[in-house]
């Protein structure tokens, strides 16, 4: 039971002479069960269920890092990430520009529709024969780059998507793995606007380092309130998950949801030294980005509010005058008119 319990599907367990454990999933995802559960080793099962799911993660993590797919040649990957992710969603398709998208409603789904997203491209392709160093909790690369940015935060999201499953979430996922976000954000700048309808907030994983809860592009562009990444800190803070902060980042596919009026942030991942030979990612600090996510959608209802909150930004704080200005202004996020 521990093990099913570690493999995020619904079970029952009927004692008698002649035990029976019913899964309560769907048909379609026993085939992914089963080869999950061929992954597992014997000595996982000694150290308890949250160590067998870190594990699991972590291997289907090392097999993203095995598909290359440099911006505009993302097939191989799509192709990958679609079967994983088409058992734990409703709806999932792959629109005219290559992004993979995908929907799921939990529960009766009337809390939160969020986004969340990561991009398939890495910024070239993987070296031929290459092998991944592992030194502890750092991976790196025997050769060429190592495409943690942003494999790694494919993985998180694919992790996400079969822990919701089980989850007390309620609510709408969309699930967004963008193309060519390597060469100017090609795939969620053209990506159809009827998909970002009704969405309330996006997660995207996509950053640097470790701890960090992007909320602006430099200091000019804004990507939300300043109390959407203050919940994100004191979600990590009531988690136990330490040195999360929220701060100014680079350019990403965040920048084009808040575009759109989305409330977004964007999330370390763990990889350092991208789009050189010498990037590396931290595993731990990837899987605690995992962690971090679970946190949020666990607290919906509490998520919910504070986005309502937001919505109810007293108008007297904003002037609406030249378009896509945006400027901070005593820690809110305010537009400016230039006369």
């Amino acid at each position: 039971m521990q093990l099913f319990h570690a493999l995020q599907v619904h079970v029952h367990f009927r004692p008698s002479r002649f035990p029976e454990v019913v899964f309560l999933t769907k048909r379609e995802r026993l085939l992914d069960l089963a080869e999950q559960m061929r992954n597992v080793q014997v000595e996982w099962l000694e150290q308890g269920e949250a160590y067998i799911r870190k594990m699991l993660f972590l291997y289907e993590l090392e097999e993203l890092l095995s598909v290359s797919g440099e911006s505009g040649n993302e097939h191989h990957i799509r192709s990958v990430v679609y079967e994983k992710l088409e058992p734990y969603v409703d709806h999932i398709t792959i629109d005219r520009y290559g992004n993979l998208l995908a929907q799921k409603t939990y529960k009766s789904g009337n809390g939160p529709t969020i986004l969340l997203n990561a991009h398939l491209d890495t910024v070239e392709s993987f070296a031929p024969g290459r092998t991944i160093v592992k030194q502890g909790a750092i991976w790196s690369s025997s050769e060429g780059i190592l495409g943690a940015d942003d494999r790694a935060g494919v993985a998180v999201l694919l992790e996400i998507a079969k822990w919701l499953e089980a989850s007390s979430f309620n609510g709408t996922v969309k699930f967004v793995f963008t193309v060519e976000e390597e060469c100017g954000l090609v795939g969620a700048s053209k990506l159809s606007e009827y998909f970002l309808w009704g969405v309330d907030a996006a997660i995207v994983v996509d950053r640097r380092g470790t701890g960090d809860i992007v909320t602006s592009c430099g200091t000019t562009q804004p990507f939300c309130d300043i109390r959407y990444g203050q919940f994100f800190e004191q979600v990590a803070y009531d988690a136990g998950l330490t040195g999360w902060k929220c701060t100014a980042g680079g350019s990403s596919d965040t920048r084009i949801w808040a575009q759109h009026g989305i409330q977004s942030v964007n999330l370390s991942v763990g990889y350092e030294c991208e789009h050189t030979d010498d990037e590396t990612l931290d595993i731990d600090a990837c899987y605690g980005t995992v962690r971090l996510v679970q946190a949020v959608l666990h607290q919906w209802r509490d998520f919910s509010r504070m986005l309502r909150d937001v919505r109810r930004v007293d108008r007297n704080d904003l002037s609406y005058v030249g378009r896509n200005d945006l400027r901070r202004v005593d820690r809110k996020v305010v537009k400016v008119e230039h006369f």
